[in-house]
Order: structure tokens, then sequence, then C-alpha cells
């Protein structure tokens, strides 16, 4: 579309011609959408495939042409399902997700190609950096890009976190179903042109677009870190030489505050207490806590302000069983529904990318100016300190 219009806008900006797209705009965002689409279906492979591949062809003359084809890949990686017994294994037993149900989340609807069963969300861009969600809405699809990232969460975090989340049904730290890699190499892989590992994870804000449906006001939600580190993009020159988009991709700030009973927030301050000290345990700092708002509807003014009535109980998997901060939990003056869980944890300060960082930044402090650490150079147990701290700071505690 060339216009700006909206249905019934009328102003005289609404007919104003768009700029048009010069030919390379038209090309890089074709380009875009291509790989979008085959990031996406490889997902949707790997997913549906227990290999990860569609099966190889038995005539050598056709296994040849398609080793071929993946080698000169650019986007399109063949990807396999890493440790898939033991995601699985918490799937069924632990979070009661049904395998058929699970994969149909995957699966396109008749007559749509498989990349359509999964829909580009947030900044693509050529980063590496994809996320998806699929067509229900149950699961998100992010990418771990980084070397640093992914080998971690392989070789040193997956095992304590499968035991750990089979035997903490109520944990925060955001449940992960399945965890994807690239196999074989490729050009694309390479030049690093498409992301190789892949998480798939619950979505925490499930809900919402039937929420929107029904006209309900709109979710609220808030990635919160710390934000008393050294930020360069925040703290040098007073931000003068980033931009204000790039500073408002910094971590959020919830100017408000959770009431809650005293059952509720000693419930929420001891799992994050356990789930914390698993990841500092294991060297991971720059987590986030992810927290959705929801307003309640309205109600009479006899209905108990905490009842489990304004909870959602159809989430993509149990237990436990609603409410639970997956879910919803309801705030004790009965004005809104949270959910809350801790995301991004893999970034381990023993890694090589951590650092070299970590010296970057004591060189600065040494050399150029003293600012202290950034989030991604602190040691494990102070920022673990420092992310208990910012969550009671927002939690107000109403005694019944």
């Amino acid at each position: 579309m060339w216009y700006n219009a909206k249905p019934n806008d009328t102003s005289p900006s609404a007919f104003e011609p768009r700029p048009k797209i010069s030919i390379v705009g038209r090309f890089l965002r074709t380009t875009a959408m291509g790989r979008q689409e085959r990031i996406a279906r490889s997902v949707v492979r790997a997913i549906l495939n227990s290999t990860g591949v569609e099966g190889r062809p038995r005539n050598p003359i056709s296994w040849i042409l398609a080793v071929i084809s993946v080698f000169f890949s650019l986007y399109q990686l063949a990807l396999r399902k890493i440790r898939p017994a033991d995601f699985a294994n918490l799937r069924r037993e632990h979070w009661k997700v049904d395998d058929d149900d699970y994969v149909n989340s995957f699966r396109p609807r008749e007559d749509d190609k498989q990349e359509q069963a999964l829909s580009a969300i947030g900044d693509m861009g050529f980063s590496g950096s994809t996320f998806y969600s699929t067509a229900d809405q149950k699961y998100l699809v992010k990418s771990v890009p980084r070397y640093s990232e992914h080998s971690f969460f392989r070789d040193d975090l997956l095992t304590p976190y499968v035991e750990y989340m089979a035997t903490h049904p109520r944990s925060l730290l955001v449940r992960i179903c399945d965890f994807l890699g690239a196999s074989g190499f490729s050009i694309g892989r390479i030049l690093r042109l498409a992301p190789s590992h892949h998480i798939v994870m619950e979505n925490i804000m499930f809900g919402r677009q039937l929420a929107k449906d029904r006209g309900e006001v709109d979710w609220e939600d808030w990635d919160l870190k710390p934000t008393s580190y050294f930020y360069p993009e925040r703290d040098i020159a007073d931000g003068a030489l980033t931009s204000e988009a790039t500073k408002n991709q910094l971590a959020d700030e919830f100017h408000d505050r959770m009431i809650l009973t005293r059952e509720q927030a000693d419930t929420f301050f001891a799992s994050l207490e356990e789930d914390t000290r698993l990841l500092a345990a294991h060297n991971a700092v720059d987590y986030s806590l992810f927290l959705v708002r929801m307003r309640t509807p309205e109600r009479d003014a006899e209905e108990d302000p905490g009842s489990s009535q304004m909870v959602p109980t159809n989430p993509p998997s149990v237990p436990p069983d609603p409410p639970s901060w997956r879910t919803g939990v309801a705030s004790a003056d009965g004005k809104y529904i949270f959910r809350a869980a801790i995301l991004d944890f893999f970034w381990a300060k023993h890694k090589i990318q951590p650092r070299i960082m970590t010296l970057l930044v004591t060189l600065w402090n040494v050399l150029i100016s003293r600012q202290g650490h950034m989030s991604i150079t602190t040691t494990p147990d102070e920022y673990r300190e420092r992310f208990m701290k910012m969550v009671r700071g927002i939690v107000v505690v109403r005694d019944e």
C-alpha cells in the first residue's frame, strides 16, 4: 500500500503518498522476507521430523544433489533436535503437554506452506536474531546465534536445567520445550547468514490476542533488569552518541508496584531465590524478569478480589494448576493479574566472549572513566543480589 490511510481517517495527512522504495530497498526487503521464510521452514521441519530432515533420498545421485543443495543453502539450514528425549520427558511427564498438541502447534494449516506455520515477530535484521510465534501463539521460537550462548546452554546448563525443571514445577525459569541446532556445514552457517541454534519455549503472552479480540484492555509487559549497571549506550556522553531507538532497547523500568498478599510475595521470592541460585551456580548473568500485567474485568463489589475466576485457566501446559506465575496471579487489590518468567539466561562469565567483554570494560574503567561493571561483566553472585533487590523493590505486601 502506498498510503498511510486508516479506516475512517479523512485527515489530509492520511492521503499523503508514502515515499517510494528504491530498487535496492525493495531487494533488501524481499531478501529479508525470504530469509525469514527459509529459517521458519527449517525450524518447522526439525519439529515435525524427529531427525530434523524429511528423509534421505535413496537414489545416490539425488542424495548427492541434496547434499550440494544443503551446502549452498544461505538461510535454510538442516536443523536437528538436541537431547530430544530429555525435552520430550519434560513436556510429557512434568508439564503434561500432549505430543500431538505440541506438534500440531507447528503444523501448517491445510494448503499452507511449512514456513507459514510460524510468524516472524520482533527485530529480524541481518544480525542473526530471529523470533517467531506459532499460529496458535502457544510457543515462541527464539534464535541463540552466539556461539558462547548456545554452547553454554548445551554443554554447561542443559543437564542442570532439565533436572531442576523436573523437580521444581513452580520455577519461573521459562519452559524450554526443544533445543535445535544445525547439523552439517553450509555456506549460510559458515557466513552466519542464518542462526545455527534455536530454542522453542512457552509463550508467556499466550491469550493476549484472544483478550484483544474480546475488546479488553491490551496487556502490558516489561523486560526487567537491574538498571544501576554501566550501559555504554546510556552512560557514555550522556547517551548523545547513540540513537533513541538503540537506548529504548535497553532494560525496561517498572514505574509502579505489584500489590501482593504475604503468601503470594513469599512464594514469588522463594521461587526466584531458588531459580537465580541455580543460574549463579553455573556463572549465568544478565538474565531478565519478564513481567506481564493484565487489567481485571469489571466485577461485583462483593466478589473476592483474589478470586481465581479472574485468572486464565487455559495455559499451554500444566502443572502447577492455575493460579501460578505462569498462568496469572491476581494482585491483592484485585486490579490486575500478573505473569512472570525469567528469560535470557544464556550469558555465562566463563565463556570466551564474556571474558573478552569483561577485559574491555576493566580497561575502560582503568584508562578512561570509572563506570563500574556492565550487567554482562559483573560476577554471578553480585548480579543475583542486584536482581533480587530489583524484584523486591517493585513489590508491596498487603497483609490480609
